[in-house]
This record gives structure tokens, sequence and C-alpha cells, in this order.
């Protein structure tokens, strides 16, 4: 049976919420697409983008009658949210979510919906440093990974309605257990955003100490650009991603902290030879990635 659903209510039309909406109207796999969102002026220019058919600024309205909630506000809203509008569901809705947390966040979820709705975690990583309907596009997911995250509590049939839904985005679909998926995306999405959000906190200081009178930034090149690029992310929604992976961040920060300590005994001591090859072996790895892409 063709996947089609008669209401989608998206709560969060920023740029993965709006993105996802494009997709849903261009493909015409809903009937009404329902924004909620706390901004008029950000619903109203998704109306114009496409992305929603009309909105409304209370959730408990916008729930009611939808077969499907998306939803794409910073994780630690989830269970406010949850428990102002689960008790209007009507029988056999399915709530999802976009969020970069699993683990324990699921485990909320799952307590906080009533037994007749049903709820599956899920995690585009299609995200941009840019945020807002704005920003978004119907082709974002495109050739991007969608990690499901169910547990033994999970509705297989729900399951699989979301897992058809982001695979018709383009997506391509796995599943992983919820804790595993935050020791996993710890290392390789939430460690890279704090390195990139200290780095450009320590330039602000080296300026502030050495060269106030300069712009660092203007000298900069390339590779100060790819390197801090994901800094200008949302600040609320990684505020809220660590605090919510804090355990596992805090382990990979310390992991991170000693290898750049070793790197910078190797330098303070002049050993050339121990320099090339850390940077060597990291240089091999990251020849690997590019390789996978």
């Amino acid at each position: 049976m063709a996947l089609h659903f008669k209401q989608v209510a998206i709560i969060g039309v920023g740029l993965i919420g709006g993105s996802l909406g494009m997709v849903l109207k261009r493909s015409a796999l809903a009937d009404l697409v329902l924004g909620i969102g706390r901004r008029v002026d950000n619903l109203k220019r998704a109306v114009e983008l496409g992305a929603i058919d009309r909105y409304v600024s209370e959730a408990r309205e916008g729930v009611r009658g939808a077969d499907l909630v998306v939803l794409a506000t910073p994780v630690d809203t989830y269970e406010r949210h949850l428990k102002d509008w689960g008790s209007v569901l009507k029988r056999g809705t399915i709530v999802t979510d976009v969020g970069s947390v699993k683990g324990a966040l699921v485990t909320q979820a799952e307590g906080l919906i009533p037994e007749w709705a049903r709820f599956v975690g899920a995690h585009p990583i299609a995200g941009r440093e840019k945020t807002g309907v704005a920003a978004g596009s119907a082709d974002l997911f495109r050739g991007a990974r969608c990690i499901l995250t169910p547990t033994r509590r999970t509705d297989l049939q729900a399951l699989q309605i979301v897992r058809q839904m982001w695979e018709l985005t383009g997506s391509t679909v796995t599943e992983m257990d919820p804790f595993l998926h935050d020791r996993v995306l710890g290392a390789v999405s939430h460690l890279p955003h704090i390195v990139a959000y200290s780095l450009i906190n320590a330039l602000t200081e080296i300026r502030e100490k050495t060269a106030p009178e300069l712009d660092l930034l203007a000298y900069s090149g390339g590779g100060l650009r790819d390197t801090t690029r994901i800094a200008a992310s949302s600040p609320e929604m990684w505020r809220d991603i660590c605090l919510w992976n804090r355990e596992n961040l805090v382990a990979l920060i310390e992991v991170y902290e000693r290898h750049l300590q070793h790197l910078k005994q190797l330098i303070k001591t002049g050993d050339g030879s121990g320099i090339e090859k850390e940077l060597e072996r990291a240089k091999r790895v990251r020849e690997r990635l590019n390789e996978n892409q």
C-alpha cells in the first residue's frame, strides 16, 4: 500500500521540519501538512515556501486528528510537548522526532505517550549550519542517512511507516539501539561541534590578548572556515544536545583532550618525527572518510 497521511502536524518548522514538510507536499504524501510553532513570521514564511499548508500556534489544536506528529523542536522541549497534548492524540497516531539525541530521550517519550498512540525515534543526519525554514529544501535529505532507534516497545507497523517516509525523502535508513546511537553520534557529531565552538572562543581570547585591534578572522583561509563551519549552528539546539548526552560527551572530550595534550607535548619538546607520525596517522584516517563519501 502506498504511503499516505490525511494530516501531518510538524511541531517546529525550521530547517529539518520545514524540509520534511516540503517533501511531504511535493510528493503528495499528505492531504494536509500543518505547522505548529512560536514565531508567526516563520510560519507564514513556511506557507510561502511550500513547507506547510497552514499553521496554528496552539499545539493541542494542531495535533488533534493528525495521523503523524513530527517533533522538530529542541530535544529538551519533548517532555513539555508530550505532557501538553499527548492526551488529545487520536488512536493510532504516530509520533516521531528528528532529534540528534536518543537514549534517555526515547525512554522518556515512550513513558509519556498514551497507550493508544505510537512513538518512533528518528534522527535524519542532514543538518546545516544555517537554521530556519528559509534554509530548507525538499532535497535536503537526498543521499543523507537517517537513523531509526526502535526499542522493544516500538510498534512494528509504525516503524515501517516512518522508515518508508524517510526512504521517500531520499535518505538511506538504518536502525540502531538508541543508547548506542548516542555513543556513536557523540563521537562523530557532538564532539566535533564542541571542538568547533571551543576553537572559535579560543581565537576570540587570543585576539583580545594579543591583537585586539585586528580582526583575526579576516586573515583566515579555507582551513579555519572548514574546521569551524558548524560553530554557526543553533546554540539552543546544541545546548540541549550537550545536556542530554552529557555522560558520553564528557568521556569523549576527555579522549580528545588526551590526544591534544599528547600532540602539545610533542610540539613542546620539538619531537619532529613524533609530530609527523601523529599527523600521518590522522591523515590516513581522514582520507578514508573522503573515500566513504
